[in-house]
């Protein structure tokens, strides 16, 4: 790797995992009290709700919305609702990813996905439900006092989750076994399937603060790397870790014949891109200095990780 700055001093390793356990205890509490409490002839559809949000998890993305709201010294309960809303809409797009229409899987963090565990039916409407909360939570006077700004967010979120963001990027992944895909498009994929919710929840920290549009862009461009980062090293756990390390099924990708930069590239092809890529995000996060030391400190974790 290069010497751009990915090992930031005096926060990677232990540092970094205690500030995102900490992210996840305090985005868990407001998971809690947001979601809804399984009652009433419907009270099933809140059972799978629940079951598919607290079925465990880094927590990344509620992690990258807390971190760049820091940036601009928002903390508390304005960061943690975004959060919050952040991971249920990233969660009702794993209970519709694994669904018999899409991806098919049966594990999702080492047991059984909404659909195994409740029924399909069941699993979609959790699905639509968690999409629905996420906004609700955003547009509720809790989340922030100016209407504008909830406005922004639940405008940003909807753009980066839509058939332009993440649902588009899911189309073209149903369409990339028939098709042979080069790097731009594989790419073009992952900007928008993956990359765009990590875009949102850094973007979120300079729309929380009312930040200048310029913070906006430079956080989304770090994203916009660290996604790519994220995406090529889950890639490459596909091709090289286990189901029992990483808690759902692997080597898919290959079976579905389905084209990633580490097929492109090959496996250290891929590592070596991944690496210059995770230098350009340090790069982005320049300008914040030691406040952005956690938000630095993920790539190298993110190029570590085997699970």
């Amino acid at each position: 790797m290069g010497t751009s700055g990915t090992s930031g001093a005096g926060f990677s390793g232990p540092g970094l995992r205690r500030a995102m356990e900490t992210a996840v205890k305090g985005v868990e509490q407001t998971l809690e009290a947001v979601l809804p409490v399984p009652h009433g002839l419907h009270g099933r559809v809140h059972e799978a709700m629940r079951y598919a949000t607290f079925a465990g998890g880094k927590r990344l993305r509620p992690f990258l919305v807390l971190e760049s709201a820091a940036l601009f010294g928002v903390t508390g309960t304005p960061a943690l609702r975004t959060a919050a809303a952040i991971e249920v809409l990233h969660t009702y797009s794993l209970v519709h990813d694994d669904l018999p229409c899409m991806d098919d899987d049966n594990l999702r963090r080492g047991r059984p996905t909404t659909h195994k565990a409740f029924d399909e039916a069941t699993a979609v409407l959790a699905g639509d439900a968690l999409l629905t909360i996420a906004f609700e939570i955003l547009a509720q006077a809790e989340t922030h006092p100016s209407a504008e700004v909830r406005c922004r967010l639940v405008a940003r979120l909807a753009e980066a989750a839509g058939s332009n963001g993440m649902i588009g990027g899911q189309m073209i992944d149903m369409r990339a076994p028939d098709n042979s895909f080069g790097a731009d498009e594989v790419i073009l994929l992952q900007r928008l399937k993956t990359g765009q919710l990590f875009e949102f929840a850094c973007e979120a920290g300079a729309i929380l603060a009312e930040a200048g549009h310029e913070h906006q862009e430079r956080l989304r461009q770090y994203a916009r790397d660290m996604g790519l980062v994220f995406q090529i090293t889950d890639d490459l756990l596909d091709v090289t870790s286990t189901a029992e390390k990483t808690g759902k099924a692997v080597g898919k990708d290959k079976d579905a014949g389905k084209a990633t930069l580490v097929s492109i590239l090959g496996v250290e092809g891929a590592r070596k891109e991944a690496a210059k890529i995770a230098d350009r995000a340090a790069a982005s996060l320049e300008p914040y200095g030691s406040k952005a030391v956690a938000l630095r400190d993920l790539l190298p974790f993110l190029l570590k990780r085997d699970a």
